[in-house]
């Protein structure tokens, strides 16, 4: 039952200390827009619309990848997205979120 809630609701957690030590790429999924009104800072601005166009310079970046958006749901489908083309992708969430835990001190 409870590997049935993780894959559902994706409570895999997330190993922020790991990505950071990585250097884990920050890919936002938002809008240009939604991007310019505010981001994580380094993060880069593929629109999820646009990622299977983008999907092999994204795979040459070569690190870990983070995805993230307004409230999760385009990012949760970037991070599936991703994964499915062999990227490691963490779904990070909301922005605000990632800019939270990949704050260096």
């Amino acid at each position: 039952m409870l590997s049935f809630l993780k894959k559902l609701f994706g409570s895999e957690p997330i190993p922020w200390e790991e990505l950071k030590k990585q250097k884990a790429i920050v890919l936002d999924v938002r809008t240009p827009a939604e991007f310019k009104a505010g981001h994580v800072k380094g993060a880069i601005n593929i629109p999820l619309d646009k990622l299977p166009q983008n999907i092999k310079k994204v795979q040459r970046y070569g690190k870990p990848i983070v995805t993230c958006c307004a409230s999760g749901r385009r990012s949760e489908i970037a991070a599936k997205y991703l994964k499915q083309a062999g990227v490691t992708a963490w779904n990070g969430g909301p922005w605000t979120q990632v800019r939270n835990h990949l704050r260096t001190s």
